[in-house]
């Protein structure tokens, strides 16, 4: 079944007389001789939530309070000693590990993820090797099929944060992955609304050391936000399409600007990212000249939104002038006619 058809079928309630969609369970506690409680066994609006993820993974899903709730849940399941990390990824999940190096005395091997060797010379003796691709903020693609497959061979399980691919563009389990991560809070959700968080196995072991760790660290999802994130599962490949066709127009007028010393697009997604000739101060001046444009942090919604990383502290290894943006629904002529013209002044003004 194609992405855009699951996205639409998968996790509907089931039985005649059920309704279309999941309604909004505010329970917390459920009649029956099990002793079914929401945060050991979910209710409805999760479970439909899971389902829908977990077909387009190709997996078994578990919902989160948030991104990084499913980051912790995945780090505590897995508990490795050894871990191999992206130099360029996510800053919070790059604190969570700093934290784990310190308190639980783990060992972290950080590596340039596009260098395919640099990767798999890192893997011998590693328990876990966590990978982003594209990676957060620099727009790196890794080979997971071959990182996946030498993680196998070398005995450590492979974690893949596909929040900026999304199930749409890329299905990690197919290469070797071991658990896909995703912040739902961005494209999956998509209007900016909600926090959640996802992950998705195959192996059934796995999936239950990660509903142990969601249920013993109390990371589980609200009901509003699950159903959230359900309705925008609904029209997420419907939405990536136009969300890809603008970033990858939007790519290619900013290779021909003038104000524009690099490019960073892998050919797929919503994310550009591009380095602004003039440095810190002129990038800073772009993402305040936008009008249409929303100058702000996060991702993955109907809007178009951007910021300069380096400003902050768990970025500070990245270009000064890099501006990463998340390219929304909008039409892209109306968002080059605002992207440009803020380059252009920002230009003028340096």
């Amino acid at each position: 079944m194609h992405p855009a058809t699951t996205a639409v079928a998968a996790g509907r309630p089931k039985g005649t007389g059920a309704p279309l969609n999941h309604p909004v369970v505010l329970a917390s506690n459920f009649r029956g001789e099990e002793g079914e409680y929401a945060r050991t066994h979910g209710t409805p609006t999760w479970h439909g939530l899971e389902a829908a993820v977990g077909a387009l993974e190709g997996g078994r899903a578990l919902a989160y309070s948030t991104g990084m709730a499913a980051a912790s849940a995945t780090l505590f399941a897995l508990a490795p000693k050894v871990l191999v990390l992206p130099s360029y990824s996510y800053l919070g999940v790059r604190a969570l590990v700093a934290d784990l190096e310190v308190q639980r005395g783990i060992e972290v091997r950080s590596v340039d993820i596009a260098d395919t060797a640099a990767v798999l010379a890192a893997l011998p003796g590693a328990d876990v090797v966590w990978m982003e691709t594209p990676t957060n903020p620099t727009l790196d693609v890794a080979d997971l099929p071959a990182i996946g497959a030498a993680a196998a061979r070398a005995g450590a399980a492979m974690v893949v944060d596909s929040t900026f691919a999304t199930p749409v563009c890329a299905r990690p389990l197919e290469d070797g992955a071991t658990v896909v991560l995703h912040s739902g809070t961005k494209a999956i959700g998509g209007h900016s609304d909600l926090m959640i968080g996802l992950t998705v196995t195959a192996d059934d072991a796995v999936y239950d050391r990660l509903h142990h760790a969601r249920l013993v660290n109390g990371c589980t999802p609200g009901a509003l936000e699950a159903f959230l994130a359900l309705r925008g599962v609904r029209t997420l490949p419907l939405r990536m399409e136009r969300m890809q066709a603008n970033a990858a127009d939007l790519a290619g007028r900013l290779a021909s600007h003038p104000a524009v010393a690099e490019v960073r697009y892998p050919g797929f997604g919503a994310m550009v990212s591009f380095v602004v000739a003039g440095g810190a101060g002129a990038a800073d001046a772009a993402c305040r000249a936008v009008e249409l444009i929303v100058p702000a942090t996060s991702l993955g919604g109907v809007e178009t939104t951007m910021e300069r990383r380096q400003k902050y502290a768990g970025d500070a290894h990245v270009p000064p002038g890099l501006v990463r943006m998340s390219v929304g629904i909008e039409h892209v002529d109306d968002l080059w006619a605002d992207l440009g013209a803020a380059l252009d002044r920002a230009a003028a003004a340096g």
